[in-house]
């Protein structure tokens, strides 16, 4: 059903992006699921009971969650050097931002 890490998100989410620079930065193979189709928003919200994104699914690590800093230090904490978590820079429309949750 699902490859070892699946992160459901859409693309004009603030929160999702800055999970998917983490991804990036980590070099994580993540299974993308972009909930802007109907099949996936379902899925999502059978697994999750409800439309939030980002969530992600662990399933090596038997972990579902959402919110993207918890998010972030699973994937830190699981697949990358263990550091202080950090808020990624990402760019948006031509501002960067470096915390878009405050």
């Amino acid at each position: 059903m699902f490859s070892m890490v699946a992160l459901y998100y859409k693309p004009t989410c603030p929160f999702c992006r800055r999970v998917l620079a983490v991804v990036d930065r980590l070099n994580i193979e993540v299974e993308l699921k972009d909930i802007t189709e109907a099949a996936i928003e379902a899925e999502l919200i059978g697994l999750g009971g409800k439309k939030q994104v980002p969530y992600l699914v662990d399933t090596d690590k038997d972990e579902a969650m959402y919110e993207s800093d918890d998010i972030i230090t699973h994937l830190q904490t699981h697949y990358g050097k263990a550091s202080a978590p950090t808020k990624p820079r990402i760019h948006i429309a031509d501002n960067v931002c470096v915390s878009c949750e405050g």
